[in-house]
């Protein structure tokens, strides 16, 4: 029913009582079951409060329902192992740590870190893309960029010179862009030895060598 404006003569009907006084306010009991002896027949949108439960509850035309925990989460199944449900809201986590510990391995690169005691190697996407390569010889080292390198655009490897050696990296086929230099043939050294340097892939067999090095 619409709330009703009560006017001075207006005449107070018992179904007024009823209907505007009695059905639209919060009618308190002890429990559910003095409520259904109390309220046989509840009409849709009937306010009740039930001291047991310390609940609020509505009636929504079949039964009643609670208003006391409108954010409850219920029945919440989220990929395999997130689930919650019930009545009060909580939810379980049932984490994988084993993958938890694979992602932040993966954060932190820690999982990508390549050790070479050689004097030559020709990046390739499957063993070196993203990963940060120690080179530790004391002979000087070719690291070579081609084609077959082929890395994903947006990927890069990081590059240091811990050995005594100096590291060149050589442009066969593919374009690296540094110091002022394009070059499908030519190479760069690295500073000297602790220094490092990045390749990262900005186009299709395209490199930008970024760092401590010097166009040769």
């Amino acid at each position: 029913m619409p709330r009703k404006v009560w006017t001075a003569g207006d005449v107070l009907a018992a179904a007024d009582v009823n209907t505007y006084l009695g059905d639209q306010v919060i009618s308190v009991f002890a429990d559910a079951a003095a409520r259904g002896t109390a309220i046989p027949s509840p009409v849709q949108g009937m306010l009740t409060y039930l001291v047991d439960t310390s609940a609020y509850e509505s009636w929504d035309g079949s039964a009643f329902i609670s208003i006391s925990n409108p954010g409850d989460i219920t029945a919440v199944t989220a990929g395999t192992a997130l689930t919650g449900g019930g009545t009060t809201g909580d939810v379980t986590l049932n984490v994988d740590y084993t993958a938890v510990a694979a992602g932040v391995k993966s954060a932190v690169n820690t999982a990508s870190f390549v050790t070479d005691a050689t004097t030559a190697r020709t990046l390739t996407t499957a063993a070196d893309e993203g990963k940060t390569l120690q080179f530790t010889s004391a002979s000087a080292t070719v690291l070579t960029v081609d084609a077959s390198s082929d890395f994903t655009v947006g990927a890069r490897v990081d590059i240091i010179q811990d050995g005594a050696g100096v590291v060149t990296v050589t442009a066969d086929g593919a374009t690296i862009k540094a110091a002022e230099v394009s070059t499908t043939t030519g190479s760069f050294t690295i500073g000297a030895q602790y220094s490092a340097a990045t390749l990262l892939c900005v186009a299709t067999d395209e490199y930008r060598l970024i760092g401590n090095i010097t166009a040769v």
